[in-house]
């Protein structure tokens, strides 16, 4: 049973590991790129005259915690579906189904301040 829980882990891993690589270059990316090489220098349009204005520090953090909320959210969506199995393969012993439930509670919160997280950040970086 540990080793199909196991393979189980491993194959989601294999599966997680490439999506956020390939995810965080996009999230990551600088608006000011897409505005360059689509040649908008239009002052009306505030999307990309903001992009241009951000001070490099800004974009640093902007990028780090959009990384950082990617991974958490892989991160609790694999434990929730650990979790998950935890709790469907507990056959009915308490102590197992309360660690599994406990696993989704966990992940589940952790996925919220996470994602409080990440809204703070953004209003105060809006905001200065």
């Amino acid at each position: 049973m540990k080793h199909k829980l196991k393979t189980l882990v491993l194959s989601l891993a294999l599966l997680i590991v490439p999506a956020i690589t390939f995810a965080a270059p996009v999230v990551a990316a600088p608006i000011d790129d897409a505005c360059g090489g689509l040649n908008l220098a239009n002052p009306d349009l505030g999307a990309c005259n903001k992009a241009s204005s951000d001070s490099g520090f800004k974009s640093i953090i902007k990028t780090v915690i959009n990384v950082l909320t990617i991974v958490v959210g892989a991160v609790s969506v694999v434990m929730i579906i650990i979790g998950g199995f935890r709790y469907v393969v507990s056959n009915g012993d308490s102590n197992s189904v309360s660690g599994a439930k406990n696993t989704i509670m966990y992940a589940v919160v952790g996925l919220v301040i996470a994602l409080s997280a990440q809204l703070i950040v953004a209003f105060v970086i809006n905001k200065s």
